[in-house]
């Protein structure tokens, strides 16, 4: 099989199988204020990461590219929403476009529909300082993530089988990059014990990428001749993995994603903790489907419902959100009880007043 081809057999089974839904943020439930002393119009959602002023904390995380004309006119679309939402936009791992130098037209594809936007590169944790410079060029970044995949890659017939040295080749690439950068996982969630590791780091932000959105084990597992069956309900939860994250790396800011679809999802992740959510299987989804139109409508409409949640929260801000008091129950509040991460702290936290 092709690269390209490859490329396109994730897309289509990502949407077709990989999308699991077991976020643990059906778990979560406010706790109402009847007197939230607020007002929409008053409601900010920007938010700051690595530097990088954000006007949403809503973004859209790394897909693809490297698929031939399919995939750059994907990115080319994904690009020209971000811009009319004023929203930034990852790209997907750009590795194969530095062996393969025909492919960085689908990557600059996105730079090019929207010149100025906050675009941010992306790379795997085997690359070295000179790679993580060339896809920061290669489409004018302004910030790089660097994507860590054990499990896709064990399931993946041509995967990698070693994955020594990488907490190293990150920190190399933190010190001799000139854009802040992000460290992500592809769908497993990271651990609080994952999280202290990264704390170590001069890294702009985490991000969870937790299990509950695009299931790569599944989609390699469809597309292989022989299935590891056991990976494909591998890991941490999205919701659990806010915590556990934001428990690792507390002087860290924290990205959510992973089976991100609505409003809400965003509201909760946010208010475990994380200052930023990323969404991708669910945005490509309406994209092909709906066109672009649809999507900029579901993201502007997604914006408009964040502000009435955090006006009935009394949250003026995504700082004052992370002190509004919630409940956590079910199997989410039994992983962090277990793993002595104290559920029952989110549920007397004292809101922040909303004129401060």
């Amino acid at each position: 099989m092709s690269r390209v081809e490859r490329k396109i057999d994730h897309i289509h089974y990502a949407l077709s199988t990989g999308q699991s839904r077991g976020t643990g943020l059906d778990n979560i439930q406010f706790v109402h204020r009847s007197l939230p002393d607020s007002s929409v119009k008053d409601i900010s959602l920007s938010t700051k990461i690595g530097g990088l002023q954000w006007s949403s904390p809503i973004f859209v995380n790394a897909m693809t590219g490297g698929g031939g004309q399919t995939t750059a006119d994907i990115n080319a679309q994904l690009a020209e929403v971000a811009a009319v939402c004023d929203i930034p936009m990852a790209v997907g791992s750009q590795m194969s476009a530095l062996r393969h130098p025909e492919e960085r037209l689908t990557f600059q594809a996105a730079r090019k529909a929207n010149p100025s936007g906050v675009l941010l590169a992306n790379i795997g944790s085997e690359a070295t300082v000179d790679e993580a410079k060339a896809v920061c060029d290669m489409i004018e970044a302004d910030g790089l993530q660097i994507h860590l995949n054990v499990i896709q890659e064990l399931a993946m017939p041509e995967g990698d089988r070693d994955f020594r040295g990488a907490i190293d080749r990150i920190a190399a690439i933190c010190d001799r990059v000139d854009v802040p950068v992000i460290v992500k996982e592809t769908g497993f969630g990271i651990s609080r014990e994952t999280a202290q590791l990264l704390n170590e780091l001069p890294l702009a932000a985490i991000d969870t990428a937790g299990f509950g959105g695009t299931n790569f084990a599944a989609v390699e597992n469809e597309r292989s001749a022989r299935s590891m069956s056991f990976f494909n309900n591998w890991g941490i939860p999205t919701a659990v993995s806010i915590v556990e994250t934001v428990s690792g790396a507390p002087n860290k800011p924290v990205i959510a994603s992973g089976g991100l679809q609505h409003a809400e999802d965003v509201v909760k992740s946010l208010a475990l903790g994380a200052s930023a959510a990323g969404l991708s299987g669910f945005l490509l989804n309406i994209l092909l489907t709906g066109g672009q139109e649809a999507l900029i409508e579901y993201i502007n409409q997604m914006k408009t419902e964040m502000r009435m949640m955090m006006c009935a929260l009394g949250a003026k801000s995504i700082d004052q959100l992370h002190r509004a008091p919630l409940i956590i129950f079910g199997q989410t509040e039994q992983w962090l009880r277990i793993r002595g991460l104290e559920p029952e702290r989110f549920a007397v936290r004292i809101p922040a007043p909303f004129d401060s």
